[in-house]
């Protein structure tokens, strides 16, 4: 899995549009379904910790894991300048999730384990929730479909120019492997007024569902529920994203 380097100094501002308020009150609304009130909980592929913080402002005990150090390293000082208490972030590959106890939940937003591009690693990252949840526990994730990265994103190019910085979004799709490609190049303005260029490139895979469930199932994790983006509702054939629900079953570890 790649991680966001130059991306992340800008990550905010271009992908503010992203709905974390939204999705802190749909979470909430899938503990208060499966009678769940959590204390302590991890968030999976945090980034720059907007869900962390949020989650943290509402009185959570927070975790925050994440590859990239650079988006860290914002989530850190947002969480500093917040003056937000009980959040601690780590530098960690999902795959290899190592936390100093268990959580009551764990919950994972903006499609970060579409990242995970090989299901054997997805299997993986299931194992090590299972391994820090708490007996009856609850994972809820996101996850883009593959009608989002074939029919709405597909090949196209997004381009964006602000005052201090300016970005150029490709995207590709590889419908044989399921992979969506992000090629990004940023350019960011320095003290000195010229713009210093920086490419990275990302890659997300679409599952389809029962793919997922499978790996959930054979991580020792029970599959709850799936849903149509933020409602209790079936998925359809026009779903962006779609978000799981599974629990973590009464077992020794």
């Amino acid at each position: 899995m790649a991680s966001y380097e130059q991306f992340a100094m800008i990550y905010d501002s271009a992908l503010n549009e992203l709905p974390y308020g939204a999705w802190l009150v749909y979470i909430e609304s899938i503990f208060k379904k499966n009678g769940l009130e959590p204390n302590l909980i991890l968030d999976l592929g945090c980034g720059t910790g907007s869900m962390t913080n949020l989650m943290a402002k509402k009185g959570y005990e927070m975790i925050g894991v994440d590859l990239s150090e650079d988006m860290l390293a914002i989530a850190r000082d947002k969480a500093k300048e917040e003056e937000l208490e009980g959040v601690m972030y780590l530098n960690q590959d999902m795959t290899e999730l190592d936390l100093f106890g268990t959580v009551d939940a764990v919950i994972s937003v903006g499609d970060a384990l579409n990242y995970i591009t090989f299901e054997e690693d997805l299997k993986k990252t299931f194992e090590k929730v299972n391994l820090f949840l708490n007996p009856g526990g609850l994972f809820i994730f996101d996850m883009n479909t593959v009608y989002k990265f074939k029919e709405v994103l597909g090949n196209k190019t997004y381009a964006e120019n602000h005052e201090d910085y300016a970005y150029i979004w490709e995207n590709y799709y590889y419908e044989d492997e399921a992979i969506n490609e992000y090629e990004v190049n940023v350019f960011i303005k320095n003290e000195d007024g010229l713009y210093e260029k920086s490419t990275e490139v990302h890659h997300e895979r679409g599952y389809e569902p029962k793919e997922v469930i499978k790996c959930l199932e054979a991580s020792g994790l029970k599959f709850l529920a799936l849903y149509h983006d933020n409602t209790f509702e079936d998925l359809k054939s026009t779903t962006q994203r779609m978000y799981f629900v599974a629990q973590e079953v009464m077992k020794e570890k």
